[in-house]
């Protein structure tokens, strides 16, 4: 018993683990919006910059896709923002203070 509770242990963080998200003006902005979704509700970053390129594989297709790094801040206590972009898609949200 003890044993298969140690192992589903991870299982829990994993599940316990949502989506970043980042409270805008006029709305809020979640990993899987669109670049241009994630301007109309936080307008300009204060920087963006493009940081490289990743491969991406669909089916046997393979494909290269941009990857920006959008940054918004210095906001309430100071957090700044960094949001990653790959292909125009929002895929993570980081906060740090700054």
């Amino acid at each position: 018993m003890k044993k298969s509770f140690l192992l589903c242990l991870p299982l829990l963080f994993l599940a316990a683990e949502g989506h970043a998200s980042l409270r805008c003006d006029k709305g809020i902005a979640s990993e899987g919006d669109r670049a241009i979704e994630v301007q109309t509700k936080c307008g300009e970053p204060a920087s963006s910059s493009v940081v490289g390129y990743e491969k991406t594989r669909s089916g046997s297709t393979s494909t290269e896709v941009e990857v920006q790094e959008w940054v918004y801040g210095p906001r309430e206590g100071g957090m700044l923002y960094f949001l990653r972009f790959e292909g125009g898609r929002l895929v993570r949200i980081d906060s740090k203070r700054g």
